[in-house]
Parts: structure tokens; C-alpha cells; sequence
């Protein structure tokens, strides 16, 4: 059941002539464990209190679906450290369920569906309240965390996991029925402190079914979501065979009152993606009310930030850099955005794209490439690493701006445009 010695480099870019923008953490000999991206700036999670009450412990394979097939509401599952070569899908169906590693170290717990019968590996169907916690998930062909948001999932938590090798969808949440939609609808779910990476670019014998030419891919893709929040969460590497996937957060389909924050996407075709070209379903605006703040983005081609058919966002204080963009497309604002406000974000590169008919209202950004403040651009660390004029209390003065940047510090009172404010993280 144990992983032997496992030595993994991590490597990504925009093709033949991308040049290699991570090749980190090799040889790593010890039980179970993964060498995932880390750096020391990334986000970390609070530990879990000891768990109390109905604990089941598993330590193989057979013990684990068991465990979950045969779960009750409130219980705990502790799963011990080791590598689960899963042979096929399972489900949570419990209420209250908290399934999470033992010990803590989500890369010693691994969950791998390299040999599973089916194309997903955890689905979670008709019920609330589900915490999933501490564990990695890896190599399967569509989806990693299947959420059936068609069959009633409400207040889902995924935290501290590791998301890795998933060719279509690290989390899903799939289309609601009409019938019900605002009862069913997944509301008040998060991923939280959870690191989303793939070891390469997709390749079109990873997904055989794949509708985009070796593109479809994406980090969370969610319909319907309501009071959603995706928080300090890492997304590197998560891109399509010929670089134009979806986005590492993907938004849509009457996505309503979410909130993106704080979360680290380095390499990925699209960081945040608001909406989609696509409307179906009588859906008229596919994000409502939803807003992307403080996040850093390196290194998106497609688009750092883009939104489609949105109705009162808010992209505030966000920091994508990539100064050889291919396309102008730092940030992105496609078809109908009535009622958006982009304000406050440091775009560092040559160019945005405004194809938006709407009156779309937008503050305080610079455009301007300023590689050479950060402390480590070529690493996705964006974080201010010596004063600009251009940047330094420039933001403009807006009602709803976030009160802390990044690392949760508190802005002063005349804030920094971007994601860093720079006398807090000193």
C-alpha cells in the first residue's frame, strides 16, 4: 500500500519556445508522500482541531470505500497515511461527513485513480455540510471532486487538499435542473488552502473524449453556484495542449454571490474566468454579484482575468503579471458586463482587452510592466518587493474595496493598487 521513493520535477510553458518557468522539489523518500509544488509565500492552513465523537480510521483500500458506502451522518473518516490505488468511483451520501487524512500532511494521503474503472474518482451526492480535508487526490481522466449539484448539495468544504493530474475538471459542480434550481442550487460551498497543479500540459491521450482538441481542462468549474467562497488556494500548471483551456476558477451558468480571493495561479491558460461565450438553458447572465479580489495571476495566455455575460461584479485589487503576453489579454471584458467595476488591479504587461458594450466602470488600474518590483515574478511571488510612485498609495477611492490584501493585512488609509499592500507586508 506504501509509495516507495518517489521524485517528481514540475514543469510548465507556453510550448516549444515557453522556456521553463519552475523546475522544482525533486527527490522527496518517504512513505506516501508527494513532492508538490511549495514555496514559502504560498497560503497555509490552520490545522484541524483533533476529531471527536464517531471516528472511523482506515488504512487500505477496501477499509476506505467501505468506510464511505457504509458512512452515517456526523461521522469522521481518518484515513492513514499511504497510497490508495482506487479501483473505481465513490461516493459521499452522508450529511456532516468529514473524511480527512489522519495526520494532517495532505501529501502523505494520497488517493490515486490511475487504475480506477471509472473516469471520477470522489463524488459527493445528496447532502450538506460535507467536509473533505488533508488528503491529495490524483490522476484521473475527467473529474477529481465531483460535486452532483443536481441532487441537492448545500455547504460542501473542501480544504487543504491536493489536486493533482486531473485532465478535465479538479472540482466540478454540474448543471441544475430547472425544476427546483433556487432550492438545489450547491449554496454556501468552499475550497479553501488547496494546491491544483498537473506535472504538464494535457495531452490528448490523457482524456480520448476531450471536445477541445487536448483543451478541455480546467481548475473548479462550477454552475449555479451561490455564496460560494474560493480562498488562498494554488493553481499552477493547468493548461491545455495547445494552451487554451479553461480557467483554473471557472465561474457560470447564474453563478450568484461568490467570492474569489486571495488565491495564487501561476501558468494557467485563464486565471479567473467569469463566464462563458456559451448561454443555455434560459440562463441569461452567467455571474451575479460576484467578485475576484487580491489574487495573484503569472502567466495566463488566454486571459488573466476574463468576464462574459456578468451583471455587478467586481474585480478589485488583483495583480496579474505576464509581460509577454501573447494575446493583450492581462485582463478581459467580453459581450454584456453591465454594472462591473475594475478598480485598484496592477496589471503589469503591455495590454488588456475591453470588448464589452457596456458601460463598464473602471478606477485606479495601471497598466505598465513592473517586473522589476516584485520579489520574485518568474516564481508567481508578486508580492511588492521595494515602493513604485506609480503603485504606492495610488489606489482609487472606492466603496466597496477590500479592507486587507493578500495575506490578510490590513490596508492603510491610502491603499497600493494590486494585490500587495506594501507597508503591510513589511
Amino acid at each position: 500500500m506504501n509509495r516507495f521513493a518517489i521524485g517528481r520535477s514540475w514543469r510548465c510553458g507556453r510550448g516549444m519556445g515557453g522556456g521553463l518557468c519552475l523546475v522544482l522539489w525533486l527527490c522527496c523518500l518517504c512513505r506516501g508522500a508527494l513532492t508538490p509544488p511549495s514555496q514559502d509565500w504560498f497560503p497555509k492552513a490552520p490545522a484541524l482541531p483533533p476529531a471527536e465523537g464517531d471516528v472511523v480510521r482506515v488504512a487500505t483500500v477496501e477499509e476506505l470505500i467501505r468506510a464511505v458506502e457504509q458512512a452515517t451522518p456526523g461521522q469522521t473518516i481518518l484515513v492513514a497515511e499511504g497510497h490508495y490505488l482506487m479501483p473505481r468511483y465513490i461516493e459521499i451520501r452522508a450529511d456532516r461527513l468529514t473524511l480527512r487524512g489522519a495526520s494532517g500532511r495532505r501529501e502523505r494521503v494520497v488517493l490515486d485513480g490511475a487504475r480506477s474503472m471509472h473516469g471520477e474518482l470522489l463524488g459527493v451526492r445528496s447532502c450538506s455540510d460535507v467536509t473533505i480535508a488533508d488528503l491529495t487526490i490524483e490522476n484521473i481522466r475527467f473529474n477529481g471532486f465531483k460535486i452532483n449539484s443536481d441532487s441537492n448539495v448545500q455547504r460542501l468544504t473542501i480544504r487543504n487538499c491536493i489536486i493533482h493530474n486531473i485532465w478535465q475538471r479538479g472540482v466540478k459542480g454540474v448543471k441544475v435542473p430547472e425544476e427546483n434550481r433556487q432550492t438545489i442550487r450547491p449554496k454556501g460551498c468552499r475550497v479553501q488552502y488547496c494546491l491544483f497543479y498537473n506535472d504538464r500540459p494535457k495531452q490528448l491521450s490523457d482524456d480520448p473524449a476531450d471536445i477541445a482538441q487536448g483543451n478541455y481542462i480546467a481548475g473548479i468549474d462550477v454552475m449555479y453556484a451561490k455564496d460560494w467562497v474560493i480562498s488562498d488556494n494554488v493553481f499552477v500548471g493547468i493548461q491545455g495542449r495547445t494552451f487554451e483551456g479553461r480557467g483554473a476558477i471557472f465561474l457560470w451558468f447564474d453563478a450568484q454571490d461568490c467570492l474569489i480571493e486571495r488565491n495564487i495561479i501561476i501558468d494557467c491558460d485563464i486565471g479567473i474566468q467569469l463566464g462563458n461565450a456559451h448561454r443555455a438553458d434560459g440562463v441569461e447572465r452567467h455571474c451575479v454579484r460576484c467578485a475576484a479580489r487580491n489574487n495573484f495571476i503569472t502567466r495566463a495566455p488566454e486571459a488573466g482575468i476574463v468576464t462574459t455575460y456578468t451583471k455587478d461584479c467586481r474585480v478589485l485589487h488583483n495583480t496579474i503579471h505576464d509581460p509577454r503576453t501573447p494575446k493583450g489579454r492581462l485582463l478581459r471584458t467580453v459581450f454584456d458586463n453591465d454594472g462591473l467595476i475594475v478598480a485598484n488591479n496592477l496589471l503589469s504587461g503591455p495590454a488588456t482587452s475591453n470588448e464589452s458594450g457596456s458601460q463598464i466602470q473602471f478606477a485606479g488600474n495601471l497598466l505598465w510592466d513592473v517586473s522589476s518590483v516584485f520579489a520574485d515574478p518568474a516564481h508567481g511571488d508578486l508580492h511588492l518587493a521595494k515602493p513604485s510612485p506609480e503603485i504606492v498609495d495610488k489606489a482609487a477611492a472606492i466603496s466597496e474595496a477590500p479592507d486587507a490584501d493578500i495575506d490578510g493585512h490590513k490596508r492603510d488609509a491610502r491603499p497600493d493598487i494590486g494585490a500587495d499592500e506594501l507597508a503591510a507586508s513589511r
